[in-house]
């Protein structure tokens, strides 16, 4: 008998062929997700119509952005624990089991996430990603939060946490990082966790395109700057070192 239920929150923008694997690798899950919820940020493919074909729930968020589609789906979802994936991650068999056991053993905490295996890549190209893109990611942007900060690509929280922070981050601006954005509302007294081993298969578009990297990084240097005004790094390590 299942206990919690869990929820997949997509947010997609004219990615079908993408969205069609991810939805299939869900279908694949050794602990099937409870509900999957599509969000459609302004398709002009048909997204809409291989989400509904797989079963999913589509909802549809007209402002443009990862920021608001994202925040409609974790609106939308109706599960005590939200998941979360984009239209070209790629979940192990195990992954949703996997964040159910999580959840389950340990009661006070509140996300978690793991990183990305960028598919396509081997070798020294695999390795050098791993270091420079997620294991930097994983580091430098949980020092300027002074806690473990989440991967959008990978990441499940409760419920109530969401409902907690949900009236913090920024839906407006879509030159932010949703993820940075979030992660930043969460406090010392917040038990998140990253394990290295929870991983999905995600996309290395990125590593084709310059100017859609250097727009990443920007993103990222925005969206900390901007919760840096709200919330000083000296003030949120302090907070972790008094606990």
């Amino acid at each position: 008998m299942r206990g919690m239920r869990i929820s997949v929150v997509v947010p997609v923008l004219d990615d079908a062929h993408e969205l069609a694997g991810c939805l299939a690798a869900l279908r694949r899950q050794t602990r099937t997700p409870d509900e999957i919820v599509v969000v459609d940020n302004g398709c002009a493919d048909d997204s809409a119509e291989v989400a509904r074909d797989a079963g999913a729930r589509v909802v549809t968020e007209a402002v443009r952005g990862i920021p608001s589609a994202t925040a409609t789906g974790y609106d939308t979802a109706s599960g005590d624990v939200i998941a979360r994936l984009d239209a070209d991650s790629r979940p192990g068999p195990d992954w949703v089991q996997r964040i159910d056991k999580a959840f389950t053993e340990d009661p006070e905490l509140v996300a978690i996430s793991g990183p990305g295996e960028f598919i396509g890549l081997s070798g020294w190209r695999a390795r050098a990603a791993r270091l420079l893109y997620m294991d930097a990611y994983f580091v430098s942007v949980g020092a300027a939060m002074a806690h473990p900060v989440l991967f959008g690509s990978n990441l499940a929280m409760r419920r109530e946490a969401w409902d907690r922070v949900r009236d913090g981050v920024n839906r407006s601006d879509p030159e932010l990082h949703d993820d940075i954005d979030l992660s930043f509302q969460f406090g010392a007294a917040d038990r998140l966790r990253v394990d290295r081993s929870l991983t999905v298969g995600i996309s290395a578009r990125p590593f084709d395109d310059p100017a859609a990297m250097r727009r990443r990084f920007s993103r990222a240097f925005r969206t900390i700057a901007r919760n840096w005004r709200i919330s000083p790094p000296s003030q949120r390590w302090m907070a972790r070192v008094q606990r």
